[in-house]
C-alpha cells in the first residue's frame, strides 16, 4: 500500500505509524463525565467503506496525516494535511500526483 504524504510524495506504508480514528470528537479535558472519556477511549465503531483516520509519517517527515482509507479494500481515496501547514498548502492536496509534490514543497517553503 502506497500512502501519498502532502510534503514527502508517495511512500510505503511501513513508513506510517497508525495514530487512531480522526473522526473521535474528544470530550473537553475539563470534562467531569467519566463515561464520555471512556467512550472516547473504547467505544468505535467499525463500519465497511471510508474511514477517516490519522496517521504519523514516523519513518519520513514526522508529520501527521489524515488519510481517508476504503477498510474494506485499503484503497486510499484522500490524503490531508493536519495543523497550520494545511492552509498554507492549500488546494495543492487534491492534486495527490507525486509528480505534483515538487509544487507543494516550493508552496511551503515559500
Amino acid at each position: 500500500m502506497r500512502i501519498v504524504c502532502p510534503w514527502c510524495g508517495a511512500r510505503d506504508h511501513r513508513e506510517f505509524t497508525y495514530k487512531g480514528d480522526a473522526s473521535a470528537h474528544r470530550p473537553p479535558i475539563t470534562a467531569t463525565d467519566m463515561e464520555a472519556h471512556k467512550a472516547y477511549v473504547f467505544d468505535r465503531e467499525n463500519p465497511p467503506g471510508e474511514h477517516r483516520e490519522l496517521w504519523l509519517h514516523s519513518g519520513g517527515c514526522r508529520r501527521h496525516v489524515i488519510i481517508t482509507r476504503n477498510v474494506t479494500t485499503h484503497e486510499i481515496v484522500k490524503t490531508e494535511a493536519v495543523g497550520p501547514w494545511k492552509k498554507k498548502l492549500g488546494n495543492l492536496l487534491a492534486d495527490e500526483d507525486p509528480a505534483q509534490q515538487g509544487r507543494i514543497d516550493e508552496e511551503v517553503t515559500s
